[in-house]
């Protein structure tokens, strides 16, 4: 299968830090289905090569995997899809494999209690700032923070009916990240912004989280009037 020249010229391999976990692995299987090729890291490769066959048997695309260093020098779009507690130092570790590539995080700094889901204070303004301060020679985005990760990997699924919301400083990585959204069925990517305004997106997460939980849904963001 090939990649949709259309909707996405300028991308072709995509990895994904922590393709291993429920987002990394459900938007890989969206962006194999699509046509990319695609590179699951984890902090085990063995790990990463199980689940990389699952998925390339499931979605008859191109699926490798591989430890989070070898996925990052494979990308030319790494998304970083770890836990907020693995972040800065996977990013610290990974900043010269990442040196010149487009980055795009989608992280949402989160704590939980006995009230649910809460936004946590993050000394940099978000976890995209976070990336962009530790990875001064990448081209860093912030985006996908809103789609729900049983959705994205559920086979059966075939549109996932959701608008994501791209921030990033740097218009034309900006861009090709709004056409790798537009690579998955139903999903259309919305500019947000500047990286500055990445805190209140990664935050509403928490606002998601909580609809979720009381009308036991997947629920997404739709943007009207564009």
């Amino acid at each position: 299968m090939e990649a949709n020249t259309l909707t996405n010229p300028g991308i072709r391999t995509v990895a994904v830090l922590g393709g291993t976990g429920p987002q990394g692995r459900g938007l890989a299987r969206r962006f194999a289905a699509a046509g990319l090729r695609v590179v699951l890291g984890s902090r085990t490769a063995d790990r990463a090569r199980a689940a990389a066959g699952e998925l390339e048997a499931a979605t008859g695309g191109q699926v490798e995997g591989a430890d989070n260093l070898a996925a990052a020098l494979l990308g030319e779009a790494v998304i970083v899809a770890v836990p907020w507690e693995a972040h800065a130092e996977l990013l610290t570790e990974l900043a010269p494999a990442l040196a010149g590539k487009l980055v795009v995080d989608c992280v949402n700094p989160l704590g939980f209690d006995g009230k649910g889901a809460f936004a946590l204070r993050v000394p940099e303004g978000s976890a995209a700032e976070q990336a962009a301060a530790l990875l001064p020679e990448s081209r860093v985005v912030a985006a996908f923070h809103h789609v729900s990760a049983v959705l994205l990997d559920d086979p059966a699924v075939e549109f996932v009916d959701s608008d994501v919301l791209v921030l990033g400083d740097d218009r034309e990585a900006v861009d090709l990240v709004q056409q790798l959204v537009a690579t998955i069925p139903g999903m259309r990517g919305v500019y947000g912004g500047r990286l500055r305004n990445a805190h209140q997106v990664e935050a509403f997460t928490a606002n998601l989280i909580s609809i979720n939980r009381r009308y036991k849904a997947h629920s997404g963001l739709r943007v009207t009037d564009i």
